[in-house]
């Protein structure tokens, strides 16, 4: 039996942006903008990994406020979105083994950028007319 592979997504925003990474060319997908997130390892919640996930791509703790949404990519990676918040005040230090540069983008930038990764466009498509829940 295949087990599904499983991964967390930090979803934040500030003033109507969403933070977004772009990828270093030493990880899978190098140069593509998403969500901050990564692998659910044996034995995490998805809380613990959302935690360990964004403290080592950018350096910083969060705080998940909840599951907004799951979803699959076409490549087989369950994927659990989490709305998070940024601790005050927030110095966000990419670590440049995974993370090249961090930016804030609107949803509609996001969506029509020719970086993005592919398995974030349903979520952008889905969520970008209710932004009420995001804050």
């Amino acid at each position: 039996m295949r087990v599904e592979q499983q991964g967390v997504i930090a979803v934040t925003m500030r003033n109507d942006k969403l933070l977004v990474i772009r990828r270093s060319r030493f990880v899978i997908a190098p140069g593509k903008l998403c969500f901050p997130g990564g692998g659910i390892e044996p034995g995490e919640t998805p809380e613990q990994a959302l935690l360990r996930e964004f403290r080592e791509e950018l350096g910083e703790t969060i705080f998940p406020v909840r599951q907004i949404w799951e979803s699959s990519t076409e490549w087989g990676v369950r994927l659990y979105w989490w709305l998070v918040r940024l601790g005050k005040p927030f110095t966000l230090t990419p670590n440049p083994q995974e993370v090249e540069s961090v930016s804030w983008l609107s949803f509609a930038e996001l969506r029509e950028h020719p970086d993005l990764l592919s398995s974030n466009l349903p979520f952008l498509d889905l969520f970008a007319e209710r932004l009420e829940l995001f804050r």
